[in-house]
């Protein structure tokens, strides 16, 4: 179907630092005098191996993101990306550790920046945008409480909806975070937890103890029928990235993704990117793949729109003013 691009779409599991189009890493890290041409390969685009090679060549990709103009820069472009591809409404992890260093003052200078970049956008016709507060998994627990406090000073601006936990999925344990996920729930955030992934069902379970209500990524349920149909019973949502999943090696081919079986066991799911220009993606090219793979078609973008609707952490105004952008589409 070629009109995929211009349908109305929700994405709710895209990393700001992550989206950066590798022009604009390349362009920052030389305005600080840094070489990072490692990261490329000869047409320009992101080069790694591996997962952990991934998180070294997002790791140096943000070397030049230093100031809330850097910020400012990066948002503006993402904004466009999206504007491109259809979305309408998107939450983005960004961490306090990567922009701000936790250090709570230069956090609310880059969330101020992000929050005008994102509206000039939106006056444009670019999507509504929203902040969920990211601790970094392998930086360790007292790095997330740092974060876990940057979210909750921000908490009520309209902007910070919702806090998570991105980064390595193989350090430690989701238990040994709970301190900032208390946190922030106790600041009335959202809260979203990237969980099997790469390790089984019993790190979903374990990300459900923290009091989640979605689940980055989380195909590996797909292998626990239990485990589905309690996700399904809660109402646990999966912020389901198929190409990340397939570039990555977390799944199988684009045609073996558990994300058909765990919408088929009545799993709520939704579609989004992750981190798109290290994996060669889009909004439109992730339907355009489901399409191929599994037949999926407009009306299965319209469920998914209103499951991610439901499951966004805004508030209850934004979620009207996404939802007429839907319906005016």
């Amino acid at each position: 179907m070629s009109e995929w691009r211009t349908l109305p779409k929700i994405e709710l599991h895209l990393h700001l630092e992550g989206a950066m189009p590798p022009r604009l890493a390349r362009d920052l890290a030389a305005e600080k005098h840094e070489d990072i041409s490692g990261i490329f390969d000869e047409r320009g685009n992101y080069r790694y191996d591996g997962f952990a090679g991934f998180l070294r060549c997002y790791e140096a990709a943000c070397t030049g993101l230093r100031t809330p103009d850097d910020y400012a820069r990066l948002t503006t472009a993402v904004c466009e990306a999206l504007a491109e591809n259809g979305v309408v409404y998107a939450e983005t992890f960004t961490a306090p550790q990567i922009a701000a260093g936790g250090d709570l003052a230069r956090w609310r200078e880059v969330t101020a920046a992000v929050r005008d970049a994102a509206a000039r956008a939106e006056a444009a016709g670019g999507p509504v945008l929203c902040q969920i507060a990211t601790c970094v998994r392998h930086l360790g627990p007292e790095d997330a409480r740092r974060a876990a406090l940057c979210a909750a000073e921000l908490a009520g601006d309209g902007f910070t909806v919702g806090f998570g936990m991105a980064g390595d999925e193989n350090t430690g344990h989701q238990g040994d975070y709970a301190w900032a996920f208390d946190c922030a729930r106790e600041a009335g955030l959202g809260l979203t937890s990237h969980a099997g992934e790469w390790r089984g069902p019993s790190e979903v379970r374990d990300a459900l103890a923290l009091g989640v209500s979605r689940i980055g990524h989380g195909i590996s349920a797909a292998k626990d029928p239990a485990l589905m149909d309690d996700l399904a019973e809660r109402g646990i949502v999966l912020e389901v990235c198929p190409g990340s999943n397939v570039a990555l090696g977390a799944s199988g081919p684009l045609q073996r993704h558990p994300i058909e079986r765990l919408r088929g066991r009545d799993v709520p799911v939704t579609v989004s990117t992750d981190d798109p220009p290290f994996f060669g993606t889009t909004m439109t090219a992730e339907w355009e793949g489901l399409e191929r793979a599994f037949g999926w078609g407009p009306d299965d973008l319209a469920a998914l729109n209103e499951v991610a609707l439901g499951a966004a952490f805004c508030d209850e105004v934004t979620r009207e003013r996404i939802r007429k952008r839907l319906e005016a589409a």
